[in-house]
C-alpha cells in the first residue's frame, strides 16, 4: 500500500470525535431491546457481536446509535473499542465515542485498536481496585492523520481482512453445528449416521457398558511423574481438546488421575456442556468424572463424541442433584440407553468425526493467523 505519510497531520483523538452522554433511565421501558455490557466485548474485534436483552434491566444505561464506539474503560490492559452496528444502551464502563467527519466511516476504530493508543490508554488508567480511563484522558491522545482518500485505503484493507476472518467464523460454526447434530443422532436408541447404520451392524447397549469410572487418586502426583492438573475451568464447551492446564508444583488440591485417551466429563453444572479427551496424563478436579473406554465395545477415540453429545448433557442435567451447584453422578449417567455399532462401523464414524476435527482446527489457525496479521499491520500503518 502507497501511503504519503510525510503528508499526515498532527491530530487528537478530541479533533476528530466526541464522547457522547445520553442516559436512559429504565432501559426496560425504552424503545432499545439490545444491551453490550463489558462482558459483551471481545478483546481485539472491531465491531461488537454479542449482546444482551434490556428486557430485565432496570438501572440507568447509558444511549448509544448504530455507528458509534464503545470503548470499555475499566481494565483497559483488556484492549476491548468496537464499532456497534445497531443501536441500545450499554454499561457506565463503557465510553460512548462520536467520530465526526474528519474521518471516513469507522476510522476510527482502527485508531483504537493500535498498540501505540493501548499503551497511552492503560498508562492513563486511574484507581486501585479497578482502573478506568477518563475521556478527558483519551480526548488527548496524539496521532497522525491520513488524508481522506488515504483512509479510504485503509479502512478497506482492513474490512477485507474482517470479511475474511468473519468467513472462517461462519465455516467453524458450520462445522460444529454438522457435529452437533451427528453426534445427536448417534447416541438415539435407534441411531443414524448416514446410511452407515442398521440392526445388522448395531446393538442395544448404555453409557455403562462402552465407558467405566476411574477413581484412582494420588496424594504425590509429582513423585509419580504427574506435572499437570485440570480444572472446569480448562475445558471449553464444544471443544474435546483440554484448553490449558495448572503446574502441579505450583500448588493443587486435586487427587483424582486420568490418564491419556480418557474423558474427562464436567459432572457440576453439566448444562455447561464440558466433556474433553486427555492427551496427557494429570490430576483433575473433584467435579469431573474420570470416564475410560471399553476397548471391546467402542473405539477409544470414539467415546469422547459420545459422550459429548447434547442428548447425553441434556440426561445429565435431567439427573443432577443439588441446588446451588447441581452436579451428576455416573451411577445415573452410566444407565442412559444408546444403539451401538460394531468396531468395523465404529472406525468408518470415527474417520468422519477426525475430518470434521481438522477441518474445524484449520479455521481456528486460519482465523488466529489473520488476526495476528491485522494487528500487525495496525501497528505498521498507525502505531
Amino acid at each position: 500500500m502507497n501511503l504519503k505519510k510525510e503528508i499526515w497531520s498532527e491530530s487528537t483523538v478530541e479533533d476528530v470525535a466526541t464522547e457522547k452522554s445520553v442516559r436512559i433511565d429504565k432501559p426496560s421501558e425504552s424503545e432499545y431491546e439490545k444491551f453490550v455490557g463489558l462482558e459483551h466485548f471481545e478483546s481485539g474485534e472491531l465491531k461488537i457481536k454479542r449482546f444482551g436483552s434490556t428486557a430485565d434491566l432496570n438501572s440507568a444505561m447509558k444511549l448509544f446509535s448504530k455507528g458509534d464506539l464503545l470503548f470499555a474503560r475499566r481494565n483497559a490492559y483488556l484492549k476491548r473499542a468496537s464499532i456497534a452496528n445497531f443501536k441500545g444502551v450499554c454499561s457506565g464502563d463503557a465510553i460512548v465515542i462520536e467520530q465526526n467527519d474528519k474521518l471516513v466511516s469507522e476510522f476510527l476504530v482502527l485508531l483504537f485498536n493500535s498498540s501505540n493508543f493501548w499503551e497511552y490508554a492503560i498508562s492513563n488508567a486511574a484507581g486501585t481496585m479497578s482502573k478506568r480511563v477518563k475521556w478527558r484522558d483519551l480526548a488527548k491522545f496524539k496521532f497522525k492523520l491520513p488524508p481522506k482518500d488515504e483512509q479510504e485505503k485503509i479502512l478497506s484493507l482492513f474490512l477485507t481482512l474482517e470479511k475474511q476472518i468473519e468467513q472462517t467464523e461462519e465455516q467453524e460454526k458450520n462445522l460444529i453445528a454438522l457435529r452437533t447434530k451427528l453426534t445427536t443422532e448417534l447416541v438415539c436408541k435407534e441411531a443414524q449416521f448416514g446410511k452407515l447404520l442398521n440392526s445388522d451392524n448395531c446393538k442395544p447397549s448404555s453409557l455403562g457398558a462402552i465407558a467405566k469410572e476411574t477413581r484412582e487418586n494420588t496424594k504425590t502426583p509429582l513423585d509419580e511423574g504427574i506435572e499437570r492438573f485440570v480444572g472446569l475451568e480448562h475445558i471449553e464447551p464444544g471443544n474435546l481438546k483440554i484448553q490449558g492446564w495448572g503446574n502441579v508444583a505450583d500448588g493443587t488440591t486435586f487427587t483424582k488421575v486420568f490418564k491419556i485417551g480418557d474423558v474427562l466429563f464436567g459432572r457440576r453444572r453439566a448444562y455447561l456442556k464440558k466433556a474433553a479427551h486427555a492427551d496427557f496424563t494429570g490430576i483433575c478436579s473433584g467435579d469431573i468424572t474420570v470416564l475410560r473406554a471399553n476397548s471391546k465395545l467402542i473405539l477409544a477415540d470414539l467415546l469422547p463424541y459420545y459422550l459429548s453429545a447434547d442428548p447425553v448433557f441434556e440426561f445429565a442435567v435431567s439427573n443432577s442433584a443439588g441446588s446451588l451447584s447441581p452436579r451428576a453422578k455416573w451411577r445415573d449417567l452410566s444407565k442412559y440407553e444408546i444403539s451401538l455399532p460394531d468396531l468395523k462401523v465404529q472406525e468408518e464414524i470415527l474417520e468422519t468425526f477426525q475430518l470434521l476435527d481438522a477441518n474445524i482446527t484449520s479455521n481456528k489457525e486460519q482465523r488466529s493467523t489473520l488476526k495476528k496479521l491485522k494487528h500487525q499491520l495496525l501497528d505498521e500503518i498507525l502505531g
